[in-house]
């Protein structure tokens, strides 16, 4: 019996790049409040058609309706650090490894899903406010508290191009968006709920529920609850391959 072992090719590398988001203050400009963005990955590749990777990213996401002129008479803005863990299967359109002298390059495309945390914030007298701390949809009203989590899931897909530099290093630029479930990565889905006839000095949780200058009614739409928030990374990674195991023969006898 004649057994043959084959080495295991795995790429460990660095991601630099942008992230931005699309929900109610941005609804579809592509890379518009772009942030800068950066991680890790490591990358099984199960063959040259087919890799499976794990990889760790954070960037900040943030909006503005005085920028993005949405709605500016709605006046709202938020930042929000994300860190995103996901496992992600990439399918490259042609027979690619890092060192390969006949395809060098390959186009690829990717999906899977993700793991994240948020938690947007907004700035105020100065000062940092963890927006969901104060409910500005009326989350925290009396003894009920039905604020949103601030870990979720999401699907990420998009589209990258592999270049070989040499025979252990790659080089691949990608793009991709995450569809999320939630509604909430800027704070902002449902209605206001603040009657300010009856709020004699205004703090924080009134001023950046409704900053507007004409302040809005009481169940008046503050943003879309049927649509939920998406966020993209885009960038560059940088990655060494390494072979666990070398290629080997092993021949037995039996009797």
């Amino acid at each position: 019996m004649t057994l043959q072992l084959r080495s295991q090719d795995i790429d460990i590398g660095i991601f630099g790049g942008g992230s931005y988001y699309l929900g109610e203050l941005n609804p579809g400009r592509q890379f518009y409040f772009t942030n800068p963005a950066y991680g890790g990955l490591a990358r099984f590749n199960i063959n040259t058609r087919w890799a499976l990777r794990g990889q760790l990213l954070q960037g900040e996401l943030a909006g503005d309706d005085a920028v993005s002129k949405v709605d500016e008479m709605r006046n709202l803005r938020f930042n929000s650090k994300v860190t995103e863990l996901s496992a992600i299967m990439e399918f490259n359109f042609l027979d690619y490894f890092s060192g390969s002298h006949v395809n060098y390059f390959s186009p690829y495309l990717f999906a899977g899903p993700a793991f994240f945390t948020f938690n947007p914030t907004a700035h105020y007298n100065n000062q940092t406010i963890f927006l969901r701390d104060i409910g500005t949809e009326g989350q925290i009203e009396g003894d009920s508290d039905s604020r949103y989590d601030l870990i979720s899931f999401a699907l990420a897909f998009g589209f990258g191009m592999k270049y070989s530099l040499s025979n252990r290093l790659g080089l691949t630029a990608e793009w991709g968006l995450r569809k999320t479930f939630t509604d909430y990565l800027d704070d902002i889905s449902g209605n206001y709920y603040i009657d300010f006839s009856t709020v004699s000095n205004p703090g924080s949780k009134e001023n950046l529920s409704d900053p507007s200058p004409i302040k809005h009614e009481p169940g008046m739409q503050r943003g879309n609850s049927q649509n939920n928030d998406w966020y993209s990374f885009a960038g560059i990674t940088l990655t060494y391959r390494f072979s666990v195991g070398e290629k080997s023969t092993c021949v037995d006898f039996l009797d």
